[in-house]
């Protein structure tokens, strides 16, 4: 399963910043990077459903509230979304 993981991981890296560019525009245009943690740099749970509904809208990939905030981070997120793809 871990090689599986790292495979996506591999294949997520333009994903990744694009994620990251989906969460600067709702964090008012700040920096994010692949690891850097939701509420960390400012996330709010209004703002998360706004990304999710983003995420849904733009990637086709439904993912629950809980996974989001499990998640945290952009390079997470991706992980998640490429899963969903997977199963599709």
């Amino acid at each position: 399963m871990e090689s599986s993981l790292k495979a996506i991981h591999q294949q997520s890296v333009p994903l990744v910043r694009d994620i990251a560019r989906i969460w600067a525009e709702f964090l008012h245009g700040r920096e994010v990077e692949a690891e850097d943690s939701f509420f960390e740099i400012g996330g709010n749970s209004l703002i998360g459903i706004r990304i999710l509904d983003r995420l849904s809208e733009t990637y086709g990939v439904q993912l629950s509230v809980r996974d989001f905030y499990l998640a945290q981070t952009p390079a997470r997120i991706a992980e998640l979304i490429e899963l969903g793809r997977a199963r599709t």
